[in-house]
């Protein structure tokens, strides 16, 4: 039985009247004490109260004033506001109105169309239904209501006969024993359709367990996930309280509600399913929420994300001035990142693939895999989470071609959203924005945490960018420090598991920054300066075999975050390997470097690494470029000294004591150097610089020129 539909009155708060002064009450003069008392009326009770506290007025009830008052003008004094269900019209006088129908729709007839989750206690006898020719019997027609309630139109009743699947409207003359409907086919020609709902209680995702089981209940959410499988199809539901599986059943392996997609808010009527200790929805009926329903959903969902993905104002795990004035933009990218996963966003996680990239994104991957899984279930880190590493310090073309076509197979396949991108230790520079580019034409969103030089053009295409060159810092602070503390800031509980990988990513970027030392420090208990050097060479030796797959397991072992005895092993027989691999690439290669001593007082040294190096092992030009200048580096101790490791059309540079900016220095290249093709980037001491095979000679003479014109340290 539907009810007129009502809700407390705005004005009067459902009083019914308004207040418009007080006054002294005229019959005790303010004093809220009556002047005399019957005693012959007076109980027991109220006699001890009277000999206590005196006689209370009855008019003001002792308050000494009373208020003067006028009827509401906006809800006609009744306390409530009606409304017509068909028109949403205003209803002024509900006890005239026809059930829950104003004056103006009571003159039309009106037909209820029954949904999905309707049964036979929710039809009366005398009202009109939609309906559908399900089947033709000698003595009548069978109509269905919906696909639990059937009724019988006899043959007397039948003018025309109607054919299967034919829509109708009928009256239902009589409900008979054992639920039979009697029904009489009408034709109308003007008439009024109410979507008839079943009453029941609506629940949040929170709320449902499995001590619900087979009770009926409705949701409302989002669709955020669609999955067919050879059975039901799977629609996951997100909502203010998380997500729920709601199966839905046609046939083996056809879709379900074919025109209800991601992104759509839903309302679902159904029955409490426990399946693999957890809960889903056999759903009932489904439909589609729009206009004003919509909007409040959604409205009451936001609401919910925002307060839940609040990121917790932690200390930091070490003094930082500059990540203090970076702790605006770090708690904006961890409540990104925690709306994402609350949103069921998928989640690409691009990294640079060395040891300061590595533990940037194990960090973060440690802090949002719990709460993917928390969220999404136990299968949700295989739908919504991918981690992926990046040769260059940069976003490359191949790198976002190959982000976005899974994305749209997995749109696809399981009718999953646009995933969100987060970079870590790269993605600031101009070098990544063909890359962002890409990213946006399918709107996909990118946070970036890094720490190379920034290029203000990259902003434009993220939704978060944490760099310490924002705040006048420098690459010292590196990406692995920056990740470990916003993935804190997601996560608080995971702080003791990753609290040793800035100190690894300190190491293995040879940061110099003071913030390097305390961290250092905050793991020597554990942790001496040699294990540290060694996990981060372990983990650029794994990551050059393991090439683009993310390596995960075994770079858990390399960091510590399994067997404490596989790690020990593991890092030692890698580092054994790595090592030998190192020297003998160095004995080949420092035979043939070649040094000179530039105007600046600086000492350059340059090594052809396409000849005058193995290629296709390890360590690759840029880590052997490295291992050289650290030897030329301890043998021109006091000097400043610039490493130059060069092929046909790159040069990988690395320097100590010489203040130049490479960024800038590709830049003015690129503007003096027509048809040279001049592109790269990195940090302003440590880089790496493209160019046409054809004009190899004359960039990297007009590099030497600048790398001479520079100042240096001593």
């Amino acid at each position: 039985m539907l009810i007129l539909m009502s809700k407390e009155c705005p004005d009067c708060h459902g009083r019914g009247y308004e207040v418009i002064s007080t006054e002294v009450c005229p019959l005790c003069k303010g004093k809220g004490k009556a002047k005399s008392v019957d005693f012959m009326k007076i109980s027991e009770k109220d006699l001890n109260s009277f000999l206590k506290n005196g006689a209370v007025c009855e008019k003001c009830k002792g308050k000494g004033s009373i208020e003067v008052t006028k009827p509401c003008e906006a809800c006609e004094g009744l306390g409530k506001i009606y409304t017509c269900k068909i028109c949403g019209a205003r209803i002024h006088n509900p006890d005239d109105a026809d059930e829950e129908i104003c004056t103006v729709c009571s003159r039309s007839q009106y037909v209820y169309a029954l949904d999905e989750s309707c049964d036979l206690k929710d039809l009366e006898a005398g009202k009109l239904y939609h309906g559908a020719v399900s089947s033709i019997a000698s003595f009548g027609v069978f109509v269905d209501l919906n696909p639990q309630v059937r009724g019988l139109m006899h043959t007397s009743n039948i003018g025309v006969q109607p054919e299967v699947g034919e829509a109708l409207i009928v009256l239902v003359k009589s409900i008979k024993a054992g639920g039979k409907l009697d029904l009489i086919p009408k034709t109308l020609k003007k008439y009024k359709t109410i979507e008839l709902e079943k009453e029941l209680p609506l629940k949040n995702s929170s709320q449902i367990d499995t001590s619900m089981k087979g009770r009926h209940i409705r949701i409302e959410g989002e669709v955020i996930q669609v999955k067919q499988t050879s059975g039901p199809t799977i629609f996951t539901i997100s909502d203010e309280g998380g997500f729920i599986p709601c199966a839905a059943f046609e046939s083996a392996g056809k879709r379900s509600y074919p025109h209800i997609d991601t992104g759509m808010i839903v309302s679902i009527t159904g029955e409490v399913s426990p399946r693999d200790e957890q809960v889903q929805i056999e759903v009932m009926s489904m439909k589609r929420l729009t206009g004003e329903k919509e909007a409040a959903v959604k409205a009451r969902i936001e609401r919910a994300i925002e307060e839940k993905a609040s990121p917790a104002d932690i200390p930091f795990l070490v003094e930082s001035e500059i990540m203090e004035k970076l702790r605006p933009r770090m708690l904006h990218v961890a409540k990104e990142i925690k709306k994402a996963i609350l949103h069921s966003t998928p989640i690409i996680l691009r990294h640079h693939a060395d040891a300061d990239g590595i533990t940037s994104a194990i960090a973060i991957e440690r802090a949002i895999l719990p709460l993917i899984t928390e969220i999404g279930g136990t299968d949700a880190e295989y739908y919504f989470y991918k981690r992926a590493p990046s040769k260059a310090p940069f976003y490359e073309l191949a790198d976002v071609t190959r982000d976005i076509s899974f994305a749209l197979e997995d749109y696809a396949r399981h009718g999953q959203k646009m995933p969100l991108i987060i970079q870590v230790d790269n993605g600031s520079t101009e070098e990544d924005v063909p890359a962002m580019q890409q990213a946006k034409v399918y709107g996909i969103d990118i946070l970036v945490i890094d720490h190379h030089h920034p290029d203000d053009i990259v902003d434009q295409y993220l939704i978060g960018h944490v760099n310490p060159a924002h705040v006048g810092g420098d690459f010292g602070v590196t990406a692995g420090m920056l990740c470990v503390e916003l993935a804190r800031m997601i996560n608080p509980g995971i702080s003791d598991t990753i609290k040793h990988l800035p100190a690894v990513s300190a190491v293995g970027d040879r940061s110099e920054a003071p913030e390097a030392e305390r961290y250092i420090s905050l793991v020597s208990d554990r942790y001496s300066l040699e294990k540290l050097k060694d996990m981060a060479l372990a983990l650029d030796y794994e990551q050059f075999w393991l090439k683009f797959s993310s390596g995960k397991g075994i770079i858990d072992d390399i960091l510590d975050l399994g067997d404490h005895k596989v790690h020990e092993n593991l890092v030692s027989l890698l580092c054994e390997q790595a090592n030998a691999m190192i020297k003998e690439q160095l004995e080949t290669c420092l035979f043939n470097v070649k040094s000179q001593k530039l105007a600046n007082g600086a000492i350059m040294n340059v090594i052809d690494v396409e000849n005058y190096a193995q290629k296709f092992t390890f360590p690759p030009p840029g880590k052997t470029s490295g291992e050289v200048h650290d030897v030329l580096s301890k043998k021109y101790q006091d000097k400043p000294v610039v490493t130059i490791g060069y092929g046909p059309d790159f040069a990988v540079i690395r320097s100590k004591g010489v203040l130049m900016n490479i960024p800038k220095i590709v830049r003015e290249l690129r503007e003096e150097m027509k048809g040279a093709g001049v592109s790269g980037g990195g940090h302003l001491v440590v880089g790496s610089i493209k160019f046409v095979e054809g004009m190899r000679t004359e960039v990297l003479s007009r590099l030497a020129e600048k790398i001479a014109s520079v100042e240096v340290e001593y």
